[in-house]
């Protein structure tokens, strides 16, 4: 049967004759130049909101350790569920003030159990806000800005945790967690003024909100009767399913789903950017520096432009090109510094060893920036259907968090055991993922999220 829909100021359109892929996108695409980019500004705005939760992230995993990965982890895992039954909005606020106890914990503290509390507590909150900010965004987003614009949640993260390690070398503990404070607030307070995702209030049935957020995000003048029908046919069509449950994730027609965004998780791990980056000054020191600051500073200084050039590459070269770019890079960097504890223990060209593991890691971290920081979670939210994505999304976020306990957990016994050795079973790792790029990976630039999930899921 047929359905009809009401989009845009009033308009009925036949959903089921409209065809379920558009080419255009509708919405601001189809506005003068001038119009256009007046009707991105609630999208720029709600990006802009949204990664406050990102800066909150860097600041705690800058901050805290241990307990808090524990607590990142079991918020991972009700990470999907939380988004789905409240919304982006919803989850995004309930983080937030799992953030702001996990603070306020930390700075009226009076023992060791109100500290562990409210690491446990902050960990919560950037569990889901890990999951729920770069999902938020993906959905909010044109095709033709979705990638750049979600890599702005990894340079946010960036900016917290560069903010907390500058601060904290100025000022006690204690006075740092305004910090953390502060983009919890903007969070709760800067929500009031965006839209809720569109095709959440168009999966849990509020249509005439799905068509409000819809027009806000794309503009009072914007016609956007035939997005407005693509979502809702797609909607319609995922809703005859039954409802999702984890073993569902292993079905045929969700697999390649699965295995792409864990496996983009995995290699983004295992290639050993939490050990590198939590013991980067301890590594230095092991190459021969008598301190390890100058090399700390110079990872912090060309984080920050690398993730910025990789936002504004991510919707111009594709994802897959990044991402083959930044493991190519990742795996060349840590053959470097294993190659310079090599030459250490064999007593080789000692003057250069320094040298050689500052510049290998420079390379390490510039090439993570580019690419495997961030596209990963570009990609994980832009490749489960809608009726999948708490389940799918939860699971990836869960690995990933998982994946930075081990890795910066096992880094001093691996060191313990071989400093070259560690660093070449990172370039392995480094270079299996440009094999698993090049021949799992789906480029997803310049499509609509429907258009990525027909095909991802057509594939047998």
């Amino acid at each position: 049967m047929k359905s009809k829909v009401a989009v845009g100021s009033g308009k009925w359109v036949n959903s089921a004759a409209e065809p379920l892929l558009l080419q255009n996108g509708g919405g601001a695409g189809d506005l003068p130049l001038a119009e256009a980019k007046e009707s991105l500004l609630m999208v720029y705005l709600s990006t802009a909101i949204a990664v406050s939760g990102s800066f909150e992230f860097g600041s705690c995993y800058a901050f805290f350790g241990s307990i808090l990965t524990v607590g990142a982890m079991i918020g991972a895992i009700t990470s999907g569920r939380i988004a789905d039954f409240f919304g982006r909005k919803g989850a995004m606020r309930i983080s937030a003030a799992f953030c702001i106890i996990g603070w306020l914990s930390v700075l009226l503290a009076k023992n060791a159990l109100m500290l562990y509390f409210g690491r446990f507590a902050s960990g919560y909150g950037i569990g889901v806000l890990s999951y729920v900010v770069p999902v938020f965004i993906a959905e909010i987003a044109p095709k033709n800005l979705r990638g750049g614009l979600t890599t702005l949640n990894q340079l946010l993260i960036c900016v917290g945790g560069s903010a907390a390690f500058i601060l904290g070398a100025f000022v006690t503990w204690r006075k740092l967690v305004l910090l953390g404070l502060v983009p919890c607030l903007v969070l709760i307070f800067g929500l009031c003024w965006v839209p809720e995702s569109p095709r959440w209030l168009a999966k849990v049935g509020r249509h005439i909100e799905f068509n409000i957020s819809l027009q806000k995000l794309h503009g009072k003048e914007a016609d956007i009767s035939q997005e407005a029908a693509e979502i809702l046919e797609y909607i319609e069509t995922l809703e005859k399913l039954p409802k999702a449950r984890v073993l569902d994730l292993f079905q045929r027609r969700y697999i390649r789903s699965v295995i792409v965004g864990v496996g983009l998780m995995v290699f983004q791990q295992i290639g050993g950017i939490n050990g590198i980056g939590f013991y980067a000054s301890e590594t230095f020191v092991a190459a021969g520096f008598s301190s390890g600051k100058l090399g700390t500073i110079l990872c912090g200084f060309i984080q920050l432009p690398i993730t910025v050039l990789g936002a504004f590459l991510m919707d111009r070269s594709g994802r897959r090109a990044l991402l083959i770019v930044s493991a190519s890079g990742t795996c060349f960097g840590t053959f470097m510094a294993g190659a310079s504890f090599f030459l250490k223990g064999q007593g080789i060209l000692l003057q250069w060893v320094p040298m050689l593991a500052l510049i290998g890691i420079l390379v390490y971290i510039s090439a993570f920036s580019i690419g495997m920081g961030a596209v990963p979670w570009v990609i994980m939210s832009e490749i489960f259907p809608i009726n999948i994505k708490a389940t799918g999304g939860s699971l990836v976020t869960l690995v990933n968090w998982f994946g930075s306990w081990l890795v910066s957990y096992s880094f001093n016994f691996l060191m313990d055991w071989s400093r070259a050795g560690t660093f070449f079973i990172y370039a392995a790792a480094n270079a299996a993922t440009v094999l698993f790029v090049a021949m799992i990976v789906p480029e997803t630039k310049g499509k609509t999220l429907e258009e990525i999930n027909e095909s991802m899921n057509s594939r047998k």
